[in-house]
């Protein structure tokens, strides 16, 4: 009995862990990370710090040796997902040693970089003049947004629906429903 409780915790603590873990490639071990947008802007631009921020991807630019990539804040959970539901703060900007592929990393992708601050650049969100906080990354991972539709059928107290197999098709009213996005 006791052995089955045993199976049955580390079962659900996997399950559990497998669903909010960090992605490797985003692990720190550095105490003082920084995981707040507003934490970072906080701070003085020069001052050296571990941070680990995630967004929308909003431009690329391959450059001769490296690759900038401008991000449009979103808060992260612990696991390092943006989330969907806040609106972007502001933007940032991400440099990656080499060359990386635009069409994979393309504009409105969901990522989350960690990287070492590297001060502020000046540049433009279209014609507005913008500064940019930096950093140099040295991890990143790209999520993606996966979609499903929850049906809401309601029966009508003319058609019962016993048997749950054929309501749908016994049905003439319209059913209402939802689509749920999720961060993976």
């Amino acid at each position: 009995m006791a052995s089955l409780r045993i199976i049955t915790a580390l079962f659900l603590a996997t399950l559990l862990s497998a669903c909010s873990s960090l992605p490797d490639q985003l692990a720190s071990t550095n105490e003082n990370l920084i995981t707040d947008y507003g934490q970072w802007l906080a701070q003085d631009a020069d001052m050296e710090s571990e941070i680990r921020l995630g967004g929308m991807i909003a431009n690329v630019t391959n450059l001769k040796d490296k690759t900038r990539i401008e991000i449009a804040n979103m808060p992260i959970s612990s696991a390092g997902k943006p989330n969907l539901k806040a609106n972007p703060e502001g933007r940032f900007v991400a440099y990656f040693d080499g060359y990386l592929e635009p069409m994979t990393y393309s504009e409105g992708r969901l990522i989350t970089v960690l990287g070492n601050s590297a001060g502020e650049e000046q540049g433009q969100v279209g014609e507005y003049d913008y500064k940019f906080r930096v950093l140099n990354a040295s991890g990143s991972h790209l999520w993606r947004i996966e979609e499903s539709v929850i049906v809401q059928d309601h029966g009508s107290y003319l058609s019962p629906c016993i048997d749950q197999l054929h309501c749908r098709s016994m049905r003439m009213s319209v059913s209402k429903g939802r689509i749920v996005q999720e961060v993976k």
